[in-house]
């Protein structure tokens, strides 16, 4: 195996392994009784999605519900009263609104060798205060103008899924021939291997579309998102703005990113894709002056291959999703 497979590879099991210490309260105006109900407490995996959780919330929560047949799906979570658009991963929800400090791979090392005490420096690395991440999960007053409702038979949450798929392919590839050509039974063991969380059967599938015959990657799927309080933008800049500015408003930010740069036909690292992108956030190619990328809850090195960044640590809907953590 090459060694940029074995590091591909590493790095995916990793990024799969990693999860969130979540902590679920009822919302007071959904609780029966005068005392805060029983929190519900998970380790859950950061590539996920928290809808998924809405099953066994609902079967919890039962005892304290004041409308206890109320359809699980039809719940919603939030955190510090900001409504959590149930498609985003989990991971990327928490790097986007939980105000946790990004590990630092290069400080944690250098703390591990400054002294024997570094363990508990390194564990703040991650927001200690974040941790568990408390949410609070809500049976009415949908907020109908941020999120869209879900389904008892997951359709929503399927064809939402499909939909980022195949957009990922077609950024890809120019064609979203390939998701739109796999068989019924590929479709049905991927959206499986994504609920199950199993990255064996998510491989199977995945790799048919990473390299799809007949065709060559031209660009990596990519989507940066920005607080609304953050952003510096220009008018060249192309923003996909979702919704209304509110609580918790995210600008998410795409553009075509070619797997080589166009001026020198090097490789393009996230640093070159981040300056051509958000030249005014990230005027360095090589280092985060003012601005520092986030990916799963890490701060991203600049000078690291997108392409390999993408085979590896690419979310479940083939894209990766950088949060934006504004420096000083």
């Amino acid at each position: 195996m090459p060694a940029s497979t074995e590091r591909i590879a590493s790095l995916q099991t990793k990024i799969w392994s990693g999860s969130l210490p979540l902590e679920i309260r009822l919302a007071a105006s959904d609780c029966r009784t005068y005392t805060d109900s029983d929190p519900y407490l998970i380790q859950y995996p950061r590539l996920s999605y928290l809808a998924f959780l809405l099953p066994r919330l609902h079967n919890f929560f039962v005892p304290w519900l004041i409308t206890p047949d109320v359809p699980a799906h039809e719940a919603w979570l939030s955190f510090e009263e900001v409504p959590l658009k149930w498609h985003y991963p989990a991971g990327l929800l928490y790097d986007l609104y939980s105000g946790a400090e990004p590990v630092n791979i290069d400080r944690r090392l250098e703390k591990e060798d400054a002294s024997a005490s570094s363990q508990a420096n390194v564990e703040g690395d991650g927001g200690q205060e974040s941790v568990p991440w408390r949410l609070t999960i809500h049976y009415t007053d949908f907020p109908d103008g941020q999120l869209i409702p879900l389904d008892v038979e997951e359709k929503t949450m399927r064809d939402t899924f499909a939909n980022a798929m195949k957009e990922a392919d077609f950024v890809r590839n120019g064609t979203a021939r390939t998701a739109m050509s796999l068989s019924k039974q590929d479709s049905d063991s991927l959206w499986q291997a994504v609920r199950s969380h199993d990255r064996v059967l998510f491989n199977t599938i995945n790799t048919k579309l990473l390299n799809p015959p007949g065709l060559e990657l031209r660009n990596v799927p990519l989507k940066i998102y920005l607080p609304t309080s953050a952003s510096r933008t220009t008018a060249s800049e192309t923003i996909a703005e979702e919704g209304k500015p509110s609580a918790g408003h995210i600008r998410v930010v795409q553009a075509l990113i070619p797997i080589q740069q166009s001026s020198s036909r090097q490789p393009q690292t996230l640093g070159t894709a981040l300056n051509s992108t958000l030249p005014a956030i990230f005027p360095s190619r090589r280092n985060p002056l003012l601005a520092q990328p986030v990916l799963h809850g890490a701060a991203a090195p600049m000078t690291a291959n997108l392409a390999e960044l993408s085979r590896a640590a690419a979310y479940t809907d083939g894209f990766l999703h950088v949060a934006v953590v504004m420096l000083g």
